[in-house]
């Protein structure tokens, strides 16, 4: 049995096919999804699916790219995850965390003044959006950890950009409260041995697939059994032989054969293995 541990079904890629999407994933010995939200909307439907289908159980949150108008649009989005997050088959809070790679600023023109390094109005007006978002993020992410620890329920991390050292400041008051997996993880060994030296998981997604994805490879064939768990993130990052197509969750299993192979072990220690790490975090 393996477990796709960070889904997302709801995701319009996915419409019109979701039963055929989860009959293969049970052909390809993916018996367990986890449906991640990214908003209200996206959680309620993952509950929806969890509900229609045994083998799909959610994870409700807001993801940090939806936090700057989630936070400035709904003030009761706490209130909503929680009556959601009540559901038997939600599993965790998720996905939360903070996300810097495309703040405001990643978007303006440098133009012709930078090679003199002047500033223009765009770059101050983009620092100045860059702050309000970050606030935002962290705002959100600290609430989905109170509401994580509130209820029992651990957390699945996002975490892209220039951003782990403040996503470690805000997530580490709470480690005695909860556990948290860094999912997609994309570091190098020593990267993973700060994450898992604090009690923290990762999970690997179709990434360890791609030829320029040498980082992930080591790291997935350095750290310890009991310490991953396996993704796809669908529908993004198919695996090969399936990049730039559509991903679903049967390619689990590509993932899982390419640690295996990284890892020196067979197939079924890994599933097993990865299995076992996420039945402990998820409790389904």
């Amino acid at each position: 049995m393996i477990i796709d541990t960070h889904a997302h079904l709801d995701f319009p890629e996915f419409a019109g096919d979701i039963d055929g999407v989860v009959r293969r994933a049970a052909e390809a010995g993916v018996t367990r999804i986890v449906s991640i939200g990214t908003d209200v909307e996206s959680s309620r439907r993952a509950v929806e699916l969890a509900d229609a289908f045994p083998g799909v159980y959610a994870v409700v949150g807001i993801h940090p790219n939806d936090a700057f108008e989630t936070h400035r649009d709904n003030p009761g989005v706490i209130d909503s995850l929680r009556d959601l997050a009540r559901h038997p088959k939600v599993v965790a809070i998720g996905e939360t965390g903070l996300d810097y790679y495309r703040l405001p600023s990643s978007r303006i023109d440098p133009g012709p003044l930078k090679a003199y390094g002047f500033e223009t109005t765009g770059d101050v007006d983009a620092a100045i959006q860059d702050g309000a978002v970050k606030a935002a993020q962290a705002i959100l992410f600290e609430q989905q950890l109170d509401l994580a620890a509130e209820l029992g329920l651990n957390v699945v991390i996002h975490q892209r950009g220039d951003c782990r050292e403040d996503t470690l400041a805000i997530l580490n008051p709470f480690r005695d409260r909860l556990r948290a997996v860094f999912h997609c993880f994309p570091g190098t060994p020593e990267e993973a041995d700060v994450i898992l030296g604090l009690g923290y998981l990762i999970s690997f997604t179709g990434i360890v697939t791609f030829k320029n994805g040498q980082n992930v490879q080591a790291t997935a064939a350095a750290v310890p059994d009991g310490s991953f768990m396996v993704e796809t993130d669908c529908p993004f990052l198919a695996p090969a032989p399936h990049r730039g197509k559509r991903c679903e969750p049967a390619y689990t299993r590509l993932v899982a054969e390419r640690i295996a192979a990284l890892r020196g072990q067979t197939l079924e220690a890994v599933a097993e293995s990865t299995t076992a790490v996420a039945e402990s975090f998820f409790r389904f």
